[in-house]
C-alpha cells in the first residue's frame, strides 16, 4: 500500500511540475529528450519512472532533485526489514567506517558501478534495478549536507583492479570524493597478505550519543548489530583492517595509478 502511494505521488508530482512549467506532454518530452507518448506512459503509470528519466525530469524542471528523492523514498520503502535499522542509523550518523575486500563502499559507488552491482541478481526486474539505484544515490546525500558525517573507506586493492568499462568512471569520482575533508580512503594494497577482513565486508556507525551500530552483510540477507560483544569485536576488528591499509596520501596515490590504466575519462 505504502508503496502505491509513493507511486502515485511520483506520478501526481510529475505532472504538477509540467503544469507548473507550461509545457504539454510534448513539450516536456522534447526538453527532456524523450517522446510524449513516453511522458504520458510516465504520468498514467503504464511505465515506472526511472533514475535516467527522474535525473532529466529534474534537471529540466527544477526541481531540486525532487525526483530523484521520490525514487528513494519509493525504494526506502520496499527495504528488508533487517536493513531499516541500519538505514536509520547510517542516515543520522556521526561517524561512518566501511570496509569491503571485494567491492567499493555503496556511500562511494557511481550510479553505473551501483547499476552493476544491482544487477548481480540477474531475476530482479530493470525497473527495480533503477529504483535501487536511485535510492543508493539518495543515501549519498549525507555526504554533502550541512554537517556531513565522517567517513573512513577502507578497500581493498583487488575491488578496484576490476577491469569492468565502468571502473574508470568510479574511480575517478573516489577520488574526487577523497578530497573531501571528511571522507577518507584507505586502500588494503595486494601484497597485505591475509587479515581477518577477509571474512567479509562490515559497517559501522557512530551516533550523536556515542553509541556504535554494525552492520554485516551475506548472500542472502544482513545482520544489525549493536549488542555490547558484538560492536567491541567489530571494533577490534575495524582496527585491525584498518592498520592493514595504506595511509591517506599513498592510497590515493594508489587509487590514481590504477585510474591511469583506463585512460582518460
Amino acid at each position: 500500500m505504502e508503496d502505491e502511494r509513493t507511486a502515485d505521488l511520483i506520478r501526481a508530482q510529475l505532472r504538477r511540475q509540467r503544469a507548473l512549467a507550461g509545457w504539454n506532454q510534448e513539450e516536456l518530452g522534447r526538453r527532456t529528450n524523450y517522446s510524449a507518448s513516453t511522458i504520458s506512459a510516465v504520468e498514467t503509470g503504464t511505465r515506472a519512472m526511472d533514475l535516467p528519466f527522474a535525473t532529466r525530469a529534474d534537471e529540466v524542471l527544477e526541481t531540486g532533485g525532487l525526483f530523484v528523492s521520490l525514487l528513494g523514498m519509493a525504494a526506502r520503502n520496499r527495504q528488508p526489514s533487517w536493513f531499516k535499522p541500519w538505514l536509520e542509523a547510517e542516515r543520522f550518523a556521526q561517524q561512518l567506517r566501511y570496509f569491503n575486500p571485494t567491492l567499493v563502499p555503496g556511500l562511494l559507488q557511481t550510479a553505473n558501478y551501483a547499476r552493476a552491482v544491482l544487477r548481480f541478481d540477474d531475476t530482479r526486474p530493470e525497473d527495480e534495478v533503477e529504483e535501487q539505484v536511485g535510492f543508493r544515490m539518495e543515501r549519498q546525500e549525507i555526504l554533502t549536507k550541512a554537517r556531513p558525517p565522517q567517513v573512513v573507506a577502507v578497500i581493498d586493492e583487488s575491488a578496484l583492479r576490476r577491469r569492468d568499462a565502468i571502473m574508470g568512471e568510479q574511480l575517478a569520482h573516489l577520488l574526487k570524493m577523497a578530497e573531501l575533508p571528511h571522507i577518507h580512503v584507505h586502500v588494503i594494497p595486494a601484497d597485505a597478505g591475509l587479515h581477518v577482513g577477509l571474512s567479509g565486508p562490515l559497517a559501522l556507525a557512530r551516533s550523536a550519543d556515542g553509541n556504535w551500530v554494525g552492520h554485516l552483510e551475506n548472500q542472502l540477507a544482513g545482520l544489525v548489530v549493536d549488542g555490547e560483544d558484538g560492536m567491541a569485536t567489530l571494533l577490534a576488528r575495524w582496527e585491525i583492517v584498518r592498520g592493514v591499509a595504506l595511509p591517506q596520501a599513498l592510497s590515493v596515490a594508489l587509487v590514481k595509478e590504477v585510474e591511469s590504466q583506463h585512460g582518460p575519462q
